[in-house]
């Protein structure tokens, strides 16, 4: 498994470490709204579980997760990113991209349904546990936030993560917000 995040932090997500990063993607139930044509009025959405390995069986995947819907990088560079480099994606043997985030589905859908986002498809992880199960949880309650998700992506191949990018620095209540190895573009290139 590869790791590629800042140097400073490579030792503390390495095998032996207390913060040792999972190889095999947890499964977790996630509540997601998916459209139903028999249902009238203007919500046609109704509640449908989905597990972990419902997203990822029998496919290579990227799953991204990020602080939060509506918010300036995740809007305007990440998600957009990821949805504009998908067919680049799908060259390197890309199935699917995921964008998951610490917010509910009816969040989620309409952030997507505002993006404009064809190619991308949202995972709702509104409790928190997948991003907690993946070591990645932080409190971002100085910006009002409470428990979120760090910004990391991961490569996985039918569950098994073959490659994880991390952004540098991550602590709670981090004051900066960073964005590199994260970036659509330098996962592309790593791929």
């Amino acid at each position: 498994m590869k790791i590629f995040t800042h140097e400073d932090d490579l030792d503390s997500y390495t095998e032996y470490s207390w913060n040792r990063l999972p190889k095999i993607l947890p499964n977790v139930v996630f509540q997601t709204r998916v459209r139903d044509e028999s249902i009238e009025g203007p919500n046609p959405y109704r509640w449908e579980e989905k597990s972990t390995f419902d997203f990822v069986a029998g496919k290579r995947v990227i799953i991204f997760s990020l602080p939060g819907a509506f918010t300036p990088t995740c809007s305007t560079y990440q998600l957009p990113g990821f949805d504009e480099l998908f067919p680049k994606f799908q060259e390197k043997g890309i199935d699917e991209i995921y964008c998951v985030s610490v917010n509910d589905a009816f969040v989620m859908n309409k952030w997507f349904e505002a993006q404009g986002v064809k190619n991308v498809q949202p995972i709702p992880d509104g409790n928190a546990k997948f991003t907690e199960d993946m070591q990645m949880s932080v409190r971002k309650e100085n910006l009002g936030f409470g428990i979120r998700s760090w910004r990391y992506a991961v490569v996985v191949n039918n569950g098994n993560i073959e490659s994880w990018f991390v952004e540098g620095g991550k602590e709670d209540d981090c004051e900066t917000d960073p964005y590199f190895y994260t970036n659509p573009e330098f996962i592309l290139e790593q791929l």
